[in-house]
């Protein structure tokens, strides 16, 4: 006799998205050197999914940004409570991290759009409230597949123990591992239709443009969610969480005849991480048990303090005369470096959708430190969003990497806090999903 299952546990969804295009001719973030926006390829949106099951609700939001920002999220939280109900704490912000959008924090390396900016907060709410104020009955449906050949680490161990970015020839091997894992929670309604699909991989949204892209464009997460609307309809909603690629891009190592960067590469991308959440989502089963809860904890971790030794690199650097867009910022930088000694308050997100966790770390951050992460969790499927509620460095690497030279680790440049600040960020991640669990 065959064993009975439990029924699916029957919940309210509901999803939205929303337009944030800026106008042609702001600036483009993600570059040392400003690139002026003179088209639009594709709209970029701001996407999201409400659950609410037994009084409690979640609300996630996937913005094709650069990057969140701590009052960019902090106004949109209070408009989302305001309009909805839904407390500051049970809200993730994340940003996918495309390329080829504006810059949305203050005093980035680009002019910010500030007449753009100031409505961005309110263009999200409207999202989270359509969302809230359209839900159905739902069921979720969690799976996870691997998908290889697309994400690359892009940092190479040297033979004297440092590590670049970039393959040089006499590099010894990949500085680190990948993160094949995509996991996917199908949002169904009663007719058994998919309304609204949450992925979370891990691999850099900067394929589409380059530094010399001058066009505004989701990038690949926008091709994903074209090509999950053109199987399933086009009013389902694709909210994609970035996973941890601080230290990952898209680039194979070795000679291919496919495309390797530019819309073709994007669209390669989008089309085939599309075909893995739909064979995924394809073979879910619902869940029978649903507890929704959240957590939001702001870790104190110290920020850089300058060395003598960076300090001698850098008088170094301004004597050679040679100084690009790159040199140049970096020395700014280091000079007028104001967070010696000081710590930031980083927010870090935990929230349950049944047996799904969702962790939001406030930065980019290095595959290995959300692949820690996962393994610890008691969760049955764990995603990593990086990039959620602020920006508190560029990039987080691992401990070890933080002292090897690479872009990502380079202090200041492109790192921010101590080099232990990742280990801290997951031990703070480990400790608040056991609580959440048992």
């Amino acid at each position: 006799m065959s064993a009975v299952l439990p029924p699916p546990i029957v919940c309210r969804a509901g999803c939205a998205a929303q337009v944030i295009t800026p106008p042609v001719g702001v600036s483009l973030a993600g570059y040392f050197h400003d690139r002026i926006a003179q088209s639009v390829r594709d709209d970029l949106h701001a996407k999201a999914l409400v659950v609410e099951h037994e009084g409690t609700q979640i609300a996630l939001v996937a913005c094709d940004l650069i990057s969140t920002d701590r009052e960019l999220a902090g106004e949109a939280k209070r408009l989302i409570e305001k309009q909805t109900g839904i407390p500051p704490t049970h809200v993730l912000i994340s940003a996918t991290h495309t390329h080829t959008g504006p810059e949305a924090r203050p005093g980035g390396i680009v002019p910010r759009a500030e007449e753009w900016a100031a409505e961005l907060p309110s263009r999200l709410a409207e999202a989270v409230a359509e969302a809230a104020g359209s839900m159905f009955a739902a069921t979720l449906r969690p799976n996870r597949t691997c998908v290889e050949g697309l994400s690359f680490n892009r940092l190479w161990r040297q033979k004297d123990g440092t590590e670049v970015f970039g393959r040089p020839p006499d590099s010894i091997g990949p500085a680190g591992p990948v993160d094949p894992e995509l996991i996917v929670v199908g949002v169904f309604d009663e007719d058994g239709r998919l309304r609204s699909l949450l992925a979370n991989f891990a691999l850099h949204v900067d394929v589409i443009g380059g530094g010399t892209g001058n066009f505004i464009s989701a990038d690949w997460p926008g091709e994903l969610g074209r090509a999950i609307s053109s199987v399933y309809g086009h009013d389902v909603v694709t909210v994609f969480l970035q996973g941890t690629c601080g230290d990952i891009n898209h680039w194979p190592h070795d000679p291919t005849h496919l495309p390797t960067g530019g819309p073709r590469k994007a669209v390669q991308i989008g089309r085939a991480l599309a075909g893995a959440c739909m064979y995924a989502v394809e073979r879910a089963e619902p869940l029978t048990q649903l507890k929704l809860d959240a957590q939001l904890v702001e870790l104190p971790i110290p920020y850089y303090t300058r060395d003598a030794r960076l300090l001698v690199e850098i008088k170094a650097l301004k004597e050679s005369g040679n100084l690009g867009d790159f040199e140049r910022y970096l020395v700014e930088r280091t000079e007028s470096w104001p967070h010696d000694g000081q710590s930031v308050d980083a927010p870090i997100q935990c929230l349950r959708l049944g047996e799904v966790a969702i962790v939001g770390l406030p930065a980019e951050i290095f595959v290995p430190i959300g692949l820690e992460i996962k393994h610890w969790s008691p969760a049955s499927y764990t995603m990593v969003a990086e990039l959620a509620n602020a920006l508190v460095s560029f990039y987080v690497p691992t401990t070890d990497q933080a002292q090897r030279g690479a872009y990502g680790a380079k202090p200041i440049l492109s790192r921010h806090l101590c080099s232990d600040g990742g280990r801290r960020m997951a031990d703070q991640a480990q400790v608040m999903l056991r609580g959440m669990w048992w």
